[in-house]
């Protein structure tokens, strides 16, 4: 099926969300279910394709899944390893987070080389490094991701901050007894999470530093109920549809310690907002909010998350004055640009890694793409301050990210509607249009 969204924009949103559970979080403590024996129970799961794709590949393997809304239980005990078709993976980079406890729990990972969103090369070669230095032997070729062999403690290394990486070594140490140190470790909000997970199913696992994580694994793990940390970048997001629409808007569920280096750079950037720590709640005013330009460089937790940088995009192109971006994770972030510029923005991409944007400027409807899944929900909320009307294609990475975004938009005043049409009748549509 070919998905759009249909935006007519210009209407002030106003009202109360609940935001979901993380979608980064889910996929790894999905794929740590293979380490426990007897059920696991998550709840605050996120009804995505990514997550649904992950639970395909759970059952794939032996394990049996019930889903009752946002509550998923998972039983494993008979799960058994195989290789993993590259159907199942091809369209889920998350799939590269079974690794670590395909290997500990069955000493053999194969699959297909992960999917997903293009950012960059984003290679595989962290992963492999930190379970080779775990005793793992990599066969892998130029088709088929093959690790294997009886994994042991010890130190672990990794070669860069990476967040999927860390979670591998981590599932990995935790069903291997003795004692594994991993350094460099990524220390993101859903990293923290799979902690609290697997020190709850049975290993003990302490932070020894800001960025290193000692694991003292286990032979044996158990189910336990767990319930997913909600998704700081979905508030993000809305925080920024408040924003643009000059509507108001209060999330409930939030953790502002996620947040820490995005709401300092909207208050600098003339953002109102108050958070709640007792309610749990985050009220953003974009009427009393004169937005000015902003300078900001993504960076590893707690720096500026780089899956908020297209959506803050979009806010600069309303902010008075020049704004100027740095992303120095991946090369592939800057597409969305091009997108905004059709709709009437003024920006200036330097290279891969900088732009400037200049604001304030007034959007129009256009037909534009979703890159990836934080571009497309960038487009999404340019079309919500755009005059006119926006079509945005490609809504499927939007929906691999964002739990029914659309049903919440509409919520609190949005004019959008999804729209499905088979693909050759949405082909020759778009031809006849363009």
């Amino acid at each position: 099926m070919d998905i759009r969204f249909h935006v007519r924009g210009g209407t002030p949103l106003y009202g109360d969300v609940r935001v979901s559970g993380s979608k980064n979080a889910s996929l790894p403590l999905l794929a740590a279910s293979l380490l426990c024996s007897g059920e696991t129970v998550l709840t605050n799961m996120p009804r995505l394709r990514d997550t649904e794709g992950m639970i395909r590949i759970l059952e794939f393997l032996g394990a049996t899944v019930a889903i009752d809304g946002t509550t998923v239980r998972i039983n494993a005990d008979r799960a058994r390893g195989r290789p993993i078709t590259h159907e199942l993976v091809s369209k889920l980079r998350g799939s590269i987070v079974l690794l670590g406890p395909l290997l500990a729990r069955f000493g053999v990972a194969e699959m297909g080389y992960p999917g997903g969103c293009v950012l960059g090369k984003r290679p595989v070669h962290a992963h492999i490094e930190a379970l080779e230095q775990m005793g793992a032997v990599n066969m892998s070729n130029e088709d088929v991701l093959h690790l294997q062999g009886r994994l042991r403690p010890g130190r672990v290394i990794l070669p860069e901050f990476s967040v999927t990486a860390t979670e591998n070594a981590l599932m990995a140490a935790a069903l291997t007894p003795g004692e594994t140190r991993i350094d460099l470790a990524a220390a993101e909000p859903h990293v923290q999470d799979l902690v609290r997970f697997l020190t709850a199913a049975g290993a003990q696992i302490a932070w020894a530093g800001p960025h290193t994580l000692v694991i003292r694994g286990t032979s044996s793990l158990k189910g336990v109920e767990h319930r997913v940390t909600p998704d700081y970048l979905e508030v993000g997001a809305l925080s920024i549809a408040a924003l643009v629409t000059r509507g108001r808007l209060t999330l409930h569920d939030i953790d502002s310690e996620h947040l820490v280096s995005f709401l300092d750079t909207l208050r600098r950037g003339g953002v109102v907002w108050q958070h709640d720590s007792a309610a749990r709640t985050l009220t953003v005013d974009g009427e009393r909010s004169e937005l000015r330009a902003m300078k900001v460089q993504t960076n590893i937790f707690p720096g500026f998350p780089t899956d908020l940088l297209a959506p803050l995009g979009v806010a600069m192109t309303q902010a008075s004055g020049v704004s100027r971006i740095f992303e120095i994770l991946f090369e592939g972030r800057m597409a969305y640009l091009y997108e905004l510029e059709k709709m009437g923005a003024h920006v200036e991409v330097l290279n891969a890694h900088q732009a400037l944007i200049i604001g304030p400027r007034q959007l129009r409807g256009r037909v534009v793409a979703s890159n990836d899944i934080r571009a497309g929900v960038a487009m999404v909320l340019a079309a919500l301050c755009a005059e006119g009307e926006t079509t945005i294609t490609d809504v499927h990475y939007i929906e691999r990210g964002y739990d029914r975004l659309e049903e919440k938009l509409r919520s609190v005043g949005a004019h959008i509607e999804r729209v499905a049409t088979p693909k050759q009748e949405a082909t020759a549509v778009a031809g006849i249009r363009d």
